[in-house]
């Protein structure tokens, strides 16, 4: 929250899609309610791929890391745009947090998703394709294996970054969340929480956008009172 204070009660997130607040509600859920817009888990106030993180994340972590999504809410409200880099920023830094940790088998597919959101990132800003930004070629370097294979892959051909948005983009963040979540690791609740609240903050710079939606604690406790079963 933008004053760095959670309210005593928060709503109670849950997994999954919902028909109405008292059937549960997830994360996107409870920022259309709190938008005015209609019970959703896909509403217009949010940008679609951030929408799509948010999703995953919230089911794919733990009941109790799940509640420490809920002063984020707020966040997402109106966070949106038409700038086509944003798509290929989100994937690339889901991509790049799950390849270091993901399983040996899923490996292939973050490497191959960081080279992909790479060579859409030089295409619209008019790079040489094969440009690898610094910090890729980092995480890249941690998976020698994956990378090798990724690049062999890369032979066959990209498509273009009109598909991108429409097919990769939600196809990338899906699967670099489940492989955070599924990774051999202490904390991947915390991976997870941390992504969506950086991918948030870094939205909100790339929208031009500087204080997050306000809402009031009486506000909150509604939101507990709808959600509590």
């Amino acid at each position: 929250m933008a004053a760095g204070r959670v309210p005593d009660m928060m709503p109670v997130l849950s997994p999954g899609s919902h028909r109405k607040p008292r059937k549960g509600a997830c994360f996107m859920e409870l920022a259309s309610y709190l938008a005015g817009e209609r019970w959703s888990d896909h509403p217009p106030c949010t940008h679609p791929l951030l929408t799509a993180l948010a999703r995953d994340v919230n089911d794919h972590v733990s009941n109790d890391a799940r509640q420490r999504l809920a002063p984020l809410i707020p966040d997402v409200i109106g966070l949106n745009g038409d700038d086509p880099r944003v798509d290929a920023w989100i994937c690339l830094a889901a991509a790049r947090a799950a390849l270091p940790i993901a399983s040996a088998e899923r490996q292939g597919v973050m490497a191959v998703s960081v080279l992909r959101c790479e060579r859409v990132l030089n295409e619209l800003e008019g790079r040489p394709l094969d440009y690898v930004s610094p910090f890729t070629l980092q995480v890249l370097a941690e998976a020698p294996d994956a990378t090798q294979w990724a690049r062999k892959f890369g032979q066959m051909g990209w498509g273009g970054a009109r598909s991108f948005t429409r097919r990769s983009a939600p196809a990338i963040v899906h699967s670099a969340v489940v492989g955070i979540a599924a990774a051999c690791v202490d904390d991947p609740d915390t991976i997870l929480v941390d992504l969506l609240h950086t991918t948030i903050s870094d939205c909100r710079g790339w929208f031009g956008m500087v204080d997050p939606t306000h809402v009031p604690d009486d506000q909150w406790h509604a939101l507990r009172e709808l959600t509590s079963r």
